[in-house]
């Protein structure tokens, strides 16, 4: 008989699926058990077992309470989540996952600071296909993962800036867009976090087409990624991402200071709920 052919690679969340399985049979749970003592659905633990839906990092937190494996889920589920992007878009986020120093520029609001409801409403125009209710939650749910490196120990230190154009287009609920702004004003007070805003009046700039990350890790080696027009570059080469610094400086220096911003957001507020 001849050798059998190597199955293709295995994505992490097949292996999630694989271990959520493990996990219940050794605890000698059924669906329904676990459905029951979880509060969870049991279609819906059944399709994140078979590999088909991807959760929320705060299913995995749960059901790591739930079995006692420490972070085990949550560590697998970072590796899932890569399912839902591109390829090009995989390294960076790997990189922007173990960052200890980050700088964003966007022309909107952030993914990083996004509310559910806000990153849904965005994601939903993009994704209007016949599949698009279960893509919309597949991609908000990796959206929101991102978001976890906000709060992990240690946390790193993050500077956003933000141009005054993602502000001024609000989301088309009212709610949606007031919990955004009381988000963002939430998270300028972060000890880690420092938010500013680029203003009207700064005019044209050199970042109107994209937004601009830069990625410090703890080795102190660097990276820069730009996007813009549904294309991302990331650069490694040291005058690239030298280039790239300076220009963040540039707007950092035009934007209002961290003060001035959250003022700006506040003010936002007070028009919104008038």
């Amino acid at each position: 008989m001849g050798e059998q052919a190597d199955a293709g690679p295995v994505s992490g969340r097949a292996v999630l699926g694989q271990t959520l399985r493990v996990l219940r049979d050794k605890a000698g749970k059924s669906l329904g058990q676990l459905a029951a003592e979880t509060g969870y659905d049991k279609s819906y633990l059944s399709r994140l077992e078979s590999g088909e839906r991807l959760s929320k990092v705060t299913v995995m937190e749960d059901l790591d309470g739930y079995y006692g494996t420490g972070d085990l889920l949550v560590s697998h589920w970072r590796v899932a989540r890569l399912d839902a992007f591109k390829d090009q878009y995989k390294e960076y986020m790997g990189l922007e996952a173990t960052a200890r120093v980050i700088r964003v520029f966007s022309p909107s609001i952030p993914g990083l600071l996004q509310t559910e409801d806000f990153a849904r409403e965005v994601l939903s125009g993009a994704l209007a296909t016949a599949d698009g209710d279960e893509s919309v939650e597949e991609q908000v749910a990796a959206r929101l993962g991102r978001q976890y490196l906000l709060r992990q120990k240690p946390q790193p230190e993050v500077r956003v800036i933000v141009d005054e154009f993602a502000f001024r287009r609000p989301a088309a609920q009212g709610q949606t867009w007031q919990d955004q702004l009381r988000h963002l004003e939430a998270a300028a007070l972060w000890p880690n976090v420092t938010l500013q805003v680029l203003p009207f009046s700064v005019g044209a700039h050199h970042h109107m087409s994209g937004s601009l990350t830069l990625l410090w890790q703890r080795d102190g080696s660097a990276v820069a990624y730009t996007e813009g027009n549904s294309k991302g570059w990331l650069f490694e080469g040291p005058d690239d991402i030298l280039r790239e610094r300076l220009s963040y400086d540039r707007l950092r220096d035009l934007a209002l200071s961290p003060p001035d911003s959250l003022a700006f957001i506040r003010g936002l507020l007070e028009e919104h709920g008038s």
